[in-house]
């Protein structure tokens, strides 16, 4: 059945105002196989298979269908035809129910008035969620799930139907290893139930592991198809973005300086007693599973959530956690790049360059007098640093690539020159070429003397980058691991993060001590 063709591409071309998205593109999808599309942010793979799920229009060219034209009026004609995408960005009513987004259009009914069956509607969204391993109650409000939890719920909105093909952008750029482990075991099964899978992803190592075929991509062009068998990695990058990158990472590591940041016994809604400490010079990363509370607290620390009970040092000076905001954090020094870019790290309809001066403001202007030679100045500077893929700062930020959003996004913080930068999955939706580029990033920050928090879900980033790891389980520190150790590996760390351990006692420098102290190199692990 693999060799059967169900879905044919030829000479596909899509145009908006002032650029060719897709040109010329021809390949064809085969029954039963999972068919990898890669390639760098712009290079028009999310908006080719946005016109195999109906949500636009070719330009030019014709799709195949099973051998019939295929020309889907819109989503719900598509998906009648059986095709059907899990988007990267995320698109969920925030305000309803689990059950209420995933039968959404296609609610049980009961009754002469037909009112909607919603016993019936939660017993079904019960009964698929637990076939796909899914620990999501279905009558939880979307807005009280994390990123992830909305990225699986996502899942079982689109297999609660019947598919032919199914397009997964980027299924698994928010997703811990567990996580993912799962998706993939529903992807093979559905594999093996004859369903065609479209599948988009950066992290490279997952490709080899789920794919049959690749497909790349490169400025809206088709450069090749290989079978995942026959290809080494270095040459699919080098297929991606023309150029050979030999270490993405290129992590130097520094003598760490002055302890920037330090809690003791932090607590929130979904975090407690969390003690850690980051210092000029290193970068430090937060593993674990999704819901072990990393992001609720970076959020706390940075002042956008309210922290419940304990304390937060900045360069040894208490921070007073009764009134803290990200306003009275970014005028600290503290600048966050925040997990969900659309909604917490840009103003979507805004120019690039109204996003990139939004945080600087303050310190460019103190007095309130804006220059708009300075912001013009400001955001050219940013988006020639973060390359930016534009034709210009004016352009709407909605209508860049998810990558090139992030660039805005990062470009943003970095105009405010601050000590302590938080990346909460910095890497989301990159490409591996703007994931080499946001790492040189984050080592600069820390070479030149800035501490920097990283929070990423991708196991082998955290190695790659960080001098230690913080490992949180169910809402508390269960390790601490240095990048010294030999126990500073894939499988330890996820241990960790899995089965926990005595938690950490940390030798911070009491409130009482005036002053932050020399860090000190090396961690302190727990048992697993």
């Amino acid at each position: 059945m693999q060799n059967e063709i169900l879905l044919e591409m030829k000479n596909i071309r899509k145009e908006f105002p002032g650029v060719v998205a897709v040109n010329d593109v021809s390949m064809d999808i085969r029954k039963g196989e999972v068919h990898i599309i890669i390639g760098e942010n712009g290079a028009g793979k999310s908006t080719l298979v946005k016109m195999m799920a109906g949500l636009y229009k070719i330009d030019g060219g014709v799709m195949l269908l099973e051998g019939q034209e295929y020309k889907p009026a819109n989503v719900l004609d598509a998906q009648r035809q059986g095709v059907n995408i899990i988007h990267q960005e995320l698109s969920m009513m925030q305000n309803r129910t689990v059950a209420q987004n995933v039968f959404v259009g296609r609610e049980p009914v009961m009754g002469p008035l037909r009112m909607v069956d919603n016993k019936k509607m939660n017993r079904q969204c019960r009964e698929l969620l637990e076939g796909l391993g899914i620990d999501i109650k279905p009558t939880t409000m979307v807005k009280d799930l994390s990123i992830a939890q909305q990225q699986m719920v996502e899942v079982a909105k689109a297999i609660s139907t019947e598919n032919k093909l199914l397009i997964m952008d980027e299924p698994t750029s928010s997703l811990t290893q567990k996580e993912i482990d799962n998706l993939f075991r529903i992807t093979r099964q559905l594999k093996s139930q004859g369903t065609s899978i479209i599948y988009i992803s950066h992290r490279m190592q997952e490709l080899m592991e789920i794919g049959d075929r690749i497909t790349v991509m490169r400025d809206g062009c088709y450069v090749g198809t290989r079978d995942a068998d026959d290809i080494e990695m270095s040459e699919l990058i080098t297929m991606m973005v023309g150029r050979t990158i030999e270490n993405v990472y290129n992590r130097t590591y520094n003598e760490p300086g002055k302890e920037m940041l330090r809690t003791e016994k932090l607590t929130g809604l979904r975090f407690r007693n969390v003690d850690i400490h980051v210092c000029q010079g290193e970068i430090v990363g937060f593993a674990g599973l999704v819901g072990a509370g990393r992001t609720e607290l970076v959020k706390a620390i940075f002042g956008f959530d309210q922290a419940e009970g304990g304390k937060v040092f900045l360069e040894g000076k208490e921070i007073n956690l009764s009134n803290h905001s990200c306003n009275r954090a970014i005028q600290k020094g503290m600048a966050m790049i925040s997990e969900n870019r659309k909604t917490e790290g840009l103003f979507i309809n805004m120019s690039i360059k109204d996003n990139i001066v939004q945080a600087c403001m303050f310190d460019k202007f103190p007095n309130g007098i804006v220059k708009n030679d300075v912001i013009k100045e400001t955001a050219e500077q940013g988006v020639k640093e973060l390359k930016v893929a534009t034709t210009s700062i004016e352009k709407k930020v909605f209508n860049l690539s998810g990558g090139n959003q992030q660039k805005v996004v990062i470009a943003k913080w970095l105009a405010t020159n601050s000590k302590l930068f938080i990346f909460d999955e910095p890497t989301r939706g990159i490409d591996v070429g703007a994931k080499s580029e946001i790492y040189g990033i984050m080592n600069d920050l820390a070479k030149n003397g800035a501490a920097v928090i990283m929070i990423s879900s991708d196991l082998l980033e955290l190695l790659g980058l960080a001098d230690r790891v913080y490992v949180m389980k169910d809402g508390e520190i269960s390790g601490e691991v240095s990048h010294e150790e030999n126990v500073f590996t894939q499988e330890y760390i996820l241990s960790l993060g899995i089965e926990g351990g005595k938690a950490v006692e940390h030798k911070s420098p009491s409130a009482a001590e005036s002053g932050p102290k020399d860090c000190q190199k090396g961690g302190n692990h727990a048992a697993g």
